[in-house]
């Protein structure tokens, strides 16, 4: 840290987060937040507020039609309820998501704030992985993965979580780098901080909007990458469920039960498309370079 240069005092930290979001937020940013808040309740609660157990079987109602009593969004071909599945399989994609999301950000931060420490061989090493990471197809890189080691619900957090660390190593070198000369880092370093205190306690909340606003573009490209790899038979596997799960399955009945692979998508592609309405707004109101 000895080459950071005092040019800048320390008040150039950036405004808080909430100061910067309070503003007229538009309607449809509005419908998103109250969609992905009632997915999050969802997935809390589903254990409470589901009709019936997730491998509970009636043959004697399979494929009954959205409408029916005691079955809202019908039943699959073994009777399954699937508002019951359905509710299953969000909180399963959204613990992947979150948990994979979290995982690829935190690995990219740290790895961009070394490069940014050391410089030099680490700077360059980090990039050249970064490089490869983004050369390379991800998708076959799982299907490569999931089929030699077979598939389990903790293994698929720890791969989608290498997803997209690149971008958040690039945007966490550079902006580290950037708040290096701007001064108030080299303040702290000679009042004696340590590195670890400087980078979590100086300069990650200055650049944290920026990494917030890159996890909201990373989230929905992890849902949909999953519910790829469910769909393929290489995702989460049943007893245990997932939306693209649901949607692997139901495509077999599409002319004859479209409900069983409708209401999965539904769900998937309302969520994705929230989620970047939210993530293109709040780059909007926490990027400086936007406004």
């Amino acid at each position: 840290m000895t080459d950071f240069i005092a040019t800048a005092p320390m008040n150039t930290a950036r405004p808080g987060l909430l100061k910067r979001i309070r503003t007229k937020v538009p309607f449809l940013v509005i419908l998103s937040l109250l969609w992905l808040s009632l997915m999050i309740l969802v997935a809390l609660l589903t254990d409470w507020v589901r009709p019936y157990p997730v491998t509970k079987m009636d043959l004697s109602a399979r494929l009954a039609v959205p409408g029916t009593p005691g079955h809202w969004l019908g039943t699959d071909e073994l009777g399954r309820d699937v508002l019951s599945r359905l509710m299953q399989s969000i909180r399963v994609s959204l613990v992947i998501a979150f948990g994979a999301t979290a995982l690829s950000a935190v690995f990219g931060t740290t790895l961009g704030f070394l490069a940014a420490r050391f410089r030099g061989i680490v700077e360059h090493l980090v990039l050249t992985l970064a490089d490869f990471q983004a050369a390379l197809p991800f998708m076959i890189l799982a299907l490569s993965v999931l089929a030699f080691f077979g598939s389990s619900l903790t293994l698929l957090v720890f791969l989608m979580g290498f997803y997209g660390w690149e971008r958040y190593a690039r945007i966490a070198r550079g902006l580290a780098i950037s708040a290096g000369a701007q001064g108030y880092a080299a303040a702290v370093v000679q009042l004696g901080a340590t590195p670890a205190r400087i980078y979590l306690k100086h300069i990650l909340p200055n650049v944290a909007s920026t990494l917030i606003v890159s996890m909201t573009l990373t989230f929905p490209e992890i849902i949909l990458m999953e519910s790829g790899l469910s769909f393929l038979g290489l995702g989460v596997q049943p007893p245990e469920t997932s939306l693209g799960n649901m949607v692997g399955f139901g495509r077999e009945y599409l002319t004859r039960a479209p409900w069983i692979m409708l209401a999965p998508a539904l769900v998937v592609m309302l969520t994705t498309l929230s989620i970047s309405l939210a993530g293109d707004w709040l780059r909007d109101r926490l990027d400086p370079t936007v406004r």
